[in-house]
């Protein structure tokens, strides 16, 4: 599992409104070197995820509307919409021929072990930790 360059550009959204400042898509497009389509698109999702507040207009921008502590990097994946499986077994809607025929697969309980320690840990950082953190 890799985070995807969506999620990677939302982080860095993240980090260019940490001031609490009211900035451009263009701004930030152009401070994280990011392409500006690009931006706009993410900028919907944080807004729908209630992370960012857009605030429209020839006086507009966007600002940080969510405290950072209360959200993880896994929440973060889900508002971009990863679904952060390790394997397409994971998801609870595919349907695994093995497991049909022979009612049980010993890979995907193992995995499913591993998921569930990754899935922990990406909760167990807030975005505050990891976009302040030295």
């Amino acid at each position: 599992m890799v985070i995807t360059r969506e999620t990677d550009y939302a982080l860095r959204i993240l980090r260019a409104l940490l001031d609490g400042k009211l900035h451009t898509a263009g701004q930030i497009a152009q401070d994280e070197l990011l392409p500006q389509a690009f931006a706009y698109k993410i900028l919907k999702k944080l807004e729908k995820a209630g992370l960012v507040e857009v605030v429209r207009g020839t006086a507009g921008g966007c600002r940080l509307s969510a405290d950072l502590t209360g959200t993880s990097l896994y929440d973060l994946m889900k508002a971009m919409g990863e679904r952060g499986n390790l394997s397409s077994c994971m998801d609870p809607a595919y349907q695994c021929p093995w497991r049909s025929c022979h009612g049980g697969c010993t890979v995907h309980c193992k995995l499913a072990e591993i998921q569930n320690k990754l899935d922990e840990e990406l909760r167990a950082h807030s975005l505050q930790e990891i976009l302040t953190d030295p």
